[in-house]
């Protein structure tokens, strides 16, 4: 350890007070993290990139500093869904310190980790009281039974106005509207339960009849159109 000439001429005074650091909840107790091993806790992330073409969700499990599950999700951007496909290989089995140091290959994962590293280590991670935190398994859980992440994709003009293309409900294959050519309701189509149910033997006319799902007063529309067409 090297000391400049003004310190090594210092006379010295002892540090009364040293209390360590402050207690952060983790998983229904409290703990005092002074090491990597010391972290645990289940949380989620957002992330940008720098053009802000893209984001990314990271949804990290940690237990004893070290990252046991990841869902990574991302939107906007093709590349990035490869990027998030190397990511997933990356960061798991890894403490969080040396995911956060790690080249996640696109800037909006790497703002993600950073984001969920700092929530981290601070506390502030969804089972902070939770007993025991939450299983591994608790991040498949998320995308519910088709194992599809939720998305919401809109697209409106002035001229033209919205035009709704994916739900959380699913993928959407009608717009019903009302004589003043407002949206009541519409029809979509269960891409998950749809793959689901052509795994289990159904041709695809009787899995895509048994994947679609409506929304609001479709039944009552004067006119119905196909978003993507109309």
């Amino acid at each position: 350890m090297q000391y400049t000439k003004d310190v090594q001429n210092m006379c010295k005074v002892n540090c009364g007070a040293s209390h360590g650091c402050a207690p952060i909840p983790e998983e229904g107790k409290w703990v005092y993290s002074r090491e990597i091993k010391d972290i645990s806790g289940f949380t989620h992330g957002i992330g940008w990139c720098a053009p802000q073409q893209g984001a990314c969700k990271i949804s990290l499990n940690v237990k004893n500093g070290i990252i046991e599950e990841a869902l990574i999700e991302t939107i906007g951007c093709s590349g990035m869904t490869h990027s998030a496909a190397m990511a997933s290989e990356a960061i798991v089995g890894k403490t969080v310190l040396e995911a956060v140091n790690t080249d996640l290959v696109c800037d909006a994962i790497n703002t993600a980790m950073r984001e969920l590293f700092l929530q981290i280590v601070y506390g502030r991670t969804q089972s902070a009281f939770s007993e025991d935190g939450l299983a591994i398994g608790a991040g498949l859980e998320d995308l519910g039974k088709g194992l599809r992440s939720q998305v919401g994709t809109i697209y409106s003009t002035k001229e033209k106005g919205p035009r709704y293309l994916e739900l959380t409900e699913g993928y959407i294959t009608s717009l019903a509207l009302d004589e003043n050519n407002e949206i009541i309701g519409y029809q979509y189509l269960s891409l998950g339960k749809f793959t689901d149910f052509m795994k289990k033997g159904d041709s695809a006319e009787a899995a895509l009849e048994k994947a679609k799902g409506q929304y609001g007063r479709y039944n009552d529309g004067v006119k119905f159109i196909d978003p993507r067409k109309e």
